[in-house]
């Protein structure tokens, strides 16, 4: 059975920013790449993710082998959030602190995915496209909630009468939201998203090590 599923709140457009940053987003949905940009063969894989304690983001960025799952190089950074979570924003809170903890790393890789949402939403440029376009990276948005779009039988999502995402369910009940942020086509996305999953697990290995990093790293501190 098909599911709709919209959240981008409309009391959003009270915050201050909303209308331009919502107008940025669109502008940018134009240059996001939606075929396979390789140049060599995916040998590594970047995981980023942020955690959160009080006004401060705790960020990890995580290179893996793709073949061993041996962490290549890991870095981490804290960074002072200046916005409150707003659904369909989250550019506000995790831009910076990505891009700080991806410029931190010396290790090439092949591979970005982003924990959030790339053309899967409302403007069709998610967190991991306004990654992607800025790092100039094949970049794959993986989200643990639907923000919006309709769920088919074929478990691809359709949004604006496009068809943007895919659901990987690798345990029951569990699933994560596939969409390409930049330079890789939604098949290859979805492929390799299914390949990253160890067994056992339901999103990929290079975001789990990253969450648990990022976890880890916000403990510390306190």
């Amino acid at each position: 059975m098909n599911r709709a599923h919209t959240v981008f709140a409309s009391n959003n457009k009270n915050f201050p920013y909303y209308h331009k940053i919502k107008r940025l987003q669109e502008e940018l949905s134009n240059k996001v790449v939606t075929k396979d940009c390789f140049t060599r063969p995916i040998r590594h894989v970047c995981g980023v993710d942020v955690s959160y304690r009080n006004d401060v983001g705790y960020c990890s960025a995580v290179i893996l082998r793709k073949d061993t799952n041996e962490v290549l190089e890991s870095v981490n950074v804290k960074c002072k959030i200046n916005y409150p979570y707003i659904s369909g924003l989250f550019l506000l809170r995790e831009y910076e602190p990505i891009l700080t903890a991806l410029n931190m790393l010396s290790e090439e890789y092949d591979l970005l995915l982003i924990d959030g949402h790339g053309q899967l939403h409302p403007t069709k440029c998610g967190l991991a496209c306004n990654i992607g376009i800025t790092m100039s990276k094949p970049t794959i948005g993986v989200a643990k909630s639907l923000l919006c779009g309709t769920i088919k039988n074929d478990r691809s999502i359709e949004l604006a009468g496009q068809i943007l995402g895919r659901v990987v369910e690798k345990i029951l009940g569990k699933p994560v939201y596939v969409s390409v942020g930049n330079k890789i086509s939604l098949m290859t996305a979805e492929k390799l998203v299914q390949e990253l999953i160890a067994n056992g697990q339901h999103i990929p290995q290079p975001l789990l090590i990253a969450h648990i990093n990022s976890r880890k790293f916000a403990n510390e501190k306190f």
